[in-house]
This record gives structure tokens, C-alpha cells and sequence, in this order.
């Protein structure tokens, strides 16, 4: 009886042993409750930060009614595909390249561009063609400055959007009068834009162009893609806010690339329209974009169909400036093709840098 007394207890204790031990590693290995010391952070390799993702938000734009306003995109309704979520640090330089007898050269690789910026060669990130997207604000003016040929200027801008708007590209429209203001949101509906150009009246009132151009290139800032200025004007500004530097800044800040269509300027032109085909010009020469000035009808649909061709054919180079060089002053962009010599080049001139 005894030694069998004895196995009883033995196997008793044994089974205590067996639940504490149990008991000890299952609250090792298992979740701890109402533990207030936060879990250890999982260590990883030292891998460089990534560059910064920034979102723009959409600017507000003025409450003037058109017939297409209905189609405007609020900041909540915006797809996310179309904002600009890339690197705060990203320059686009958009780059027109033509022979010597001006037909475009559409066969050229990333090796056979050379960038310096400030004069010192700066590696470029990577190129794109033509299959980039384009976000284009046409800048109609609605003033009194201009009435010649209204007629024909409507047609021309409507088959313009025919031939350059594909379904990967959009459009809006800035009618530019007294008080300017988005008369067509972004869209890659032609019919909509056909049908805004046509609801524009008889041209009265002054010309706030330099403002339309800011409120445009702002408007276009938080979409990828390349970003295009279609000034359709005889250029003359009477009412601004803002004078000619400060819209150019404003305009090399955001990334446009302008082009000009400038009517209404024929031989004999006062001072103050040859005023005006000067800034035009500097607008065009310092964002990479080109300035036409028809004189016939005939003038104005190759001027558009010009614009056109040249969004059609352009290289999309991309530089990454260093985190020193984020000091908010411009910087002096100059692209040349290192391959050949029987090229031109046209491309933005430099660009602000943001603050870091």
C-alpha cells in the first residue's frame, strides 16, 4: 500500500509539473493580454528614404456659370489617377528636336541628350515620348482688344481639339476678359469644347490675360502629364493684377509650357501690340513653346495644326535636382542633343526650385 501511495503522488506531482511547464511556455510563445508596453518595432536593413510623395490639391476657381461648368471636377471628385503623385523634386522638361530643315527628329534615345543645369551637367532619369498625356488650358480671349476674325478663330480652335485631344489627353477653357474664369473644365470631351468656344458672345470688355494665365497654370499644376498653355489672343493686357514677371514665375513654377496663337497683329501694328508680340515671344522662348502669328485665315489653321504636330512629336525628359538644390531660386536649364550638330532644340529655359 505504501509503495503504491507513493507512485499516486509521484504521478500527481508529475501532472502539476506538466500544467505549469505548459502553462510557462504557452505565455511565452502566445499573445500577451493587458500588456501596456508596446510591442518591439520589427528592425529592417538600411535602405535609403524613398524621395518624397506630395499630393497638390485643386485650386479653387471663380463661380462665374458657363454652359460647361456642369462637367467640373471638385478636389473629392478628381480620380486619383490624375493627380500628380510623383516627387515634389521632379523637373519635366519637355523637348521639341528639329533638322536643319525644321522636320521634327523622332529617333533619338535618352544617351543622346546632354542637360546642364546652372553649367554643369546633370544626369537625366529617364524619357518618355509623345505617349505621355497632355492637360492643355486654351486661353481664349473674350475682350474687346480682339474681334477680327472671330469667326474663323472659332473654327480653327475646334478643329484644333479634333486633331490634337486623344482619349488619353484632356482640355479646359479660360475665356480671358474683364474678370476671366474657367469657362470648361478638364475634359476629353470634344463635343463639350466645341460647344463652349461656340457659346462665346461678341468680344467686350478689357483684357486680364496675365491673370488668365496664372489662374490656368495653377488650375493644370496638380495633374501628371505635360502641362500646356494655348494662348489664342492678340496679347495686349489692360487689366491684370499681376505684371508680366510675376506671371512668368508663376507660370516656370508650375511646369506649362505655353504657345501662342497671336491674332489680330498685322503690318502697321501700333506700339502697343508690338509690346505685346514681345512678351508673347518671351513666354514661348523661356517655357519651351513656340509663338504664331497668323496674318489669313489660311495662317491660322496651319498655326494650330503646327501646335499640334509639335505636342505630337516631343521628348519628356525627367531630372531629379538634389536636396541641396532645393533653395527656391531658378536654376538655368540648357539641353542639347550630344549625338549630332545638324539639330535645335527647343526646351524650357530653367525653373524655380521649391524650398526644402
Amino acid at each position: 500500500m505504501r509503495s503504491r501511495r507513493y507512485s499516486a503522488s509521484t504521478v500527481a506531482l508529475l501532472i502539476i509539473l506538466t500544467f505549469v511547464l505548459s502553462t510557462t511556455a504557452g505565455g511565452q510563445s502566445g499573445r500577451r493580454k493587458n500588456s501596456s508596453k508596446p510591442p518591439a518595432q520589427k528592425k529592417t536593413s538600411p535602405i535609403a528614404d524613398p524621395k518624397p510623395i506630395t499630393t497638390v490639391e485643386a485650386p479653387a476657381q471663380s463661380t462665374k456659370k458657363s454652359a460647361g461648368a456642369s462637367s467640373h471636377k471638385t478636389s473629392e471628385e478628381i480620380e486619383e489617377s490624375d493627380i500628380l503623385r510623383i516627387s515634389s523634386n521632379l523637373v519635366p522638361i519637355p523637348a521639341s528636336v528639329v533638322d536643319v530643315k525644321g522636320y521634327a527628329v523622332t529617333t533619338l534615345g535618352l544617351r543622346d541628350f546632354e542637360l546642364r543645369v546652372d553649367g554643369q551637367v546633370r544626369p537625366i532619369s529617364e524619357m518618355t515620348r509623345a505617349e505621355t498625356a497632355v492637360r492643355l488650358a486654351m486661353l481664349f480671349d473674350n475682350s474687346g482688344s480682339l474681334d477680327f476674325a472671330r469667326q474663323f478663330e472659332t473654327q480653327a480652335a475646334k478643329h484644333f481639339f479634333r486633331r490634337v485631344i486623344r482619349p488619353i489627353d484632356e482640355a479646359a477653357i479660360y475665356s480671358v476678359e474683364t474678370e476671366s474664369y474657367l469657362a470648361q473644365p478638364l475634359t476629353n470631351d470634344i463635343g463639350r469644347l466645341e460647344q463652349t468656344i461656340e457659346s462665346f458672345g461678341r468680344p467686350e470688355g478689357s483684357t486680364s490675360l496675365f491673370d488668365a494665365i496664372i489662374d490656368a497654370a495653377a488650375y493644370l499644376r496638380p495633374y501628371a502629364g505635360r502641362r500646356v498653355l494655348v494662348i489664342v489672343s492678340d496679347g495686349v493686357e489692360t487689366t491684370s493684377r499681376a505684371d508680366f514677371e510675376i506671371t512668368l514665375q508663376r507660370v516656370l513654377a508650375d511646369d506649362c509650357q505655353i504657345f501662342v496663337v497671336q491674332t489680330g497683329l498685322y503690318d502697321g501694328a501700333n506700339v502697343r501690340a508690338l509690346a505685346a508680340e514681345r512678351r508673347m515671344q518671351e513666354f514661348a522662348v523661356q517655357t519651351g513653346g513656340a509663338v504664331y502669328v497668323p496674318r489669313s485665315t489660311t495662317e491660322l489653321e496651319t498655326a494650330f495644326a503646327q501646335i499640334a504636330a509639335d505636342l505630337a512629336e516631343q521628348y519628356v525628359l525627367s531630372y531629379y535636382p538634389s536636396e541641396s538644390a532645393r533653395d527656391g531660386r531658378f536654376h538655368v536649364i540648357e539641353l542639347r542633343i550630344s549625338s549630332r550638330k545638324d539639330v535645335r532644340v527647343r526646351t524650357r529655359k530653367g525653373y524655380y526650385s521649391p524650398k526644402a
